[in-house]
C-alpha cells in the first residue's frame, strides 16, 4: 500500500518543496552563510523539489539523480528554471562522476536529503565528497535512523498491514523476507526493502564516518517527528528531547529524523 503521495508526483515535488523551504533551507542558513550565487549540488535529487528552494534564492543548482525517469519529471516541474539555466538535471551514478572531468566547478553547499540511507559503500561516498566541495563549502543531511520505527522504509509495501507495521524491518534477514514474501509482497518490492535494509544508516555509524573522514559536524538537529510528515500525515513537527538525543543507540529507537551540517576539518 504505497501511500497516494508516493505515486502523484507533482503532489511529492510539492511537499518536497515547501519541506526545503521551511526546514531544510533555514537550517542550513543558521549556521552557514551561502555567499551571493553560491552553487549548490543535490545529491539523490528525485524530481527537484528540495532544489526549487535554493533556485528561489538565486543561487545556481545542479541535480544528480540516478533514475533517468525522475529527472525527466524534474525538467518538466522546473522547466522555467531549467530553460533559464538556474538548474541542471544529471542522470549519473555519483560514483561515476570524476569532478576534474565532468564538472567546471565545486559547490558551495551538498545537500543529501533522505539519500545517505540508500547508498552503498557509505565508507567510500563520504571521503567522495571533499572532491566535490568548493573551499568552505558544507554538507547537509537529513536521514531516517535505520532503527526507528519505519526506517526499514516499509509505508512503501503493497500490504495495507505491513505498510503501517513498524520495527519489523528489524528482523533477521532470512526472517524479513519470509515476512514479506508471506504477506504477498512481490519480488521487485521484497528486493528493495532488502536493499534498504542493506544500507540502512543509524546515527552512530553516520558519527563515526564523519569524524573518521575528518569532517566536523557544524550543526545537527533530532526531531521526534520528522518535519516532512507534517506534509505527508499533517503531524506537528517536534524535536526530539535533549535527554533522549543524547543516549547512544537508545535515541535511533525513538528519532523519525535527523539533519546535520557538516564541513571539512581546517
Amino acid at each position: 500500500m504505497a501511500f497516494e503521495f508516493h505515486k502523484d508526483k507533482q503532489r511529492y515535488f510539492n511537499m518536497q518543496y515547501e519541506n526545503s523551504k521551511a526546514y531544510v533551507m533555514p537550517f542550513v542558513e543558521s549556521a552557514f552563510r551561502l555567499p551571493d550565487g553560491a552553487r549548490v549540488l543535490e545529491i539523490g535529487s528525485a524530481e527537484g523539489g528540495v532544489l526549487k528552494a535554493f533556485t528561489e534564492r538565486g543561487y545556481q543548482c545542479v541535480g544528480i539523480e540516478l533514475s533517468p525517469s525522475r529527472v525527466e519529471l524534474a525538467n518538466q516541474f522546473m522547466a522555467e528554471e531549467v530553460a533559464t539555466g538556474k538548474v541542471e538535471f544529471i542522470s549519473r551514478n555519483i560514483y561515476d562522476i570524476d569532478p576534474t572531468v565532468d564538472l567546471d566547478f565545486r559547490f558551495d553547499l551538498i545537500i543529501l536529503k533522505d539519500v545517505i540511507e540508500h547508498i552503498h559503500e557509505q565508507e567510500k561516498f563520504i571521503p567522495k565528497l571533499k572532491d566535490l566541495l568548493a573551499p568552505n563549502g558544507k554538507v547537509f543531511f537529513g536521514f531516517p535512523p535505520w532503527y526507528m520505527p519505519y526506517g526499514g522504509h516499509q509505508q512503501i509495501a503493497g500490504n495495507k498491514f505491513l505498510s503501517l507495521l513498524p520495527y519489523y524491518h528489524l528482523l533477521p534477514m532470512p526472517l524479513y523476507k519470509g515476512v514479506l514474501k508471506l504477506f504477498g509482497e512481490t519480488q521487485k518490492r521484497i528486493d528493495d526493502l532488502v536493499e534498504i535494509k542493506e544500507t540502512g544508516i543509524s546515527i552512530e555509524r553516520f558519527e563515526r564516518l564523519v569524524k573518521q573522514n575528518d569532517f566536523n559536524v557544524v550543526k545537527k538537529t533530532h526531531y521526534f517527528i520528522n518535519p516532512i510528515y507534517s506534509y505527508k500525515f499533517g503531524l506537528k513537527v517536534r524535536k526530539q528531547i535533549g535527554l533522549i538525543s543524547a543516549i547512544p543507540f537508545l535515541r535511533n529507537f525513538l528519532t523519525t529524523a535527523v539533519y546535520y551540517l557538516i564541513e571539512q576539518k581546517q
